[in-house]
């Protein structure tokens, strides 16, 4: 069995539900206190053993490269002012892993990522992530994704339960009873038809068989192509999936205005320098 090295980012969003801020600045550099959204999601891929991150980008993305490139400038402006600290944290970004940027085309949906990288993961398991999703737990979740991997051989997705009234908004997963095997998956059901609560999130261990299975994916919901449709029609072939639920941790998506604040003070909460004024601040407001 392969080790896994490599991860696949999607991040060719718009990020229109937070335009304005999202009109010169791709979502995924929206600062959660005072690292952007993909530097965190980096982060938890490289604690992972992930040394290929590989990014499916678009045009207007390029803000992304120039954050995991070496900042000559910056860097000798720290290095004059004696920053040490700040100096080695910046030239770290550059080589914490080996960056790869690929072009997304195709059809608009989740799956379209994949099939832009296809070439870059040939016949090998991965790390497929969406780069507005964070997981904040206290191991990498994609080091307990891929320890399972690792021990199991299951292809896996992150799974997390939701509100009954949110489900039409992910894609929910029915369990085998008694396991973590999936019996079926559906993409953003309507409330009355969710086969349960569990929802699926932008972090998945995939590989060849299932890239060969999306090639031949129809479009589906918003005449999209999903990558659960994917998954789903993998299972009626007789594959295993497996849902996988965070150790000591949860997601948090950062898609909306909301659910960007609530990461940011969860984050902050937790921060030494700040988690004294943040409660403060809460309590006041």
């Amino acid at each position: 069995m392969k080790k896994i090295k490599k991860a696949v980012v999607a991040v060719a969003g718009s990020g229109t539900r937070l335009l304005p801020a999202t009109k010169a600045m791709p979502k995924e550099m929206l600062p959660i206190v005072d690292k952007p959204i993909i530097q965190l999601v980096a982060e938890e891929l490289v604690a992972g053993g992930i040394e290929d991150i590989i990014l499916v980008t678009k045009w207007d993305k390029k803000p992304l490269e120039d954050h995991f490139d070496h900042s000559w400038a910056l860097e000798n402006d720290l290095r004059q002012a004696g920053k040490e600290e700040k100096l080695k944290e910046i030239v770290a970004l550059a080589e914490m892993a080996n960056f790869i940027y690929v072009r997304q085309k195709g059809p608009y949906g989740n799956g379209t990522p994949i099939l832009s990288a296809a070439s870059l993961v040939k016949d090998e398991p991965f790390v497929y992530v969406w780069g507005d999703d964070l997981v904040k737990s206290k191991v990498s979740f994609t080091k307990q994704m891929i320890d399972d991997y690792n021990e199991s051989g299951h292809l896996q997705i992150g799974v997390q339960e939701v509100e009954r009234d949110q489900v039409n908004r992910y894609g929910i997963v029915k369990l085998k009873e008694g396991t973590m095997r999936i019996e079926d998956i559906v993409e953003k059901p309507a409330i009355e038809d969710a086969p349960s609560n569990l929802a699926d999130f932008g972090r998945m261990i995939l590989d060849q068989d299932i890239i060969d299975v999306l090639a031949r994916t129809k479009l589906g919901k918003g005449n999209e192509l999903w990558v659960v449709d994917a998954i789903r029609d993998y299972i009626k072939g007789g594959g295993e999936f497996y849902a996988k639920k965070v150790e000591d941790g949860e997601w948090l998506t950062t898609g909306d205005p909301l659910n960007l604040l609530r990461a940011t003070l969860k984050y902050a909460s937790d921060r030494e320098d700040l988690k004294k004024m943040i409660k403060e601040f809460s309590r006041n407001l």
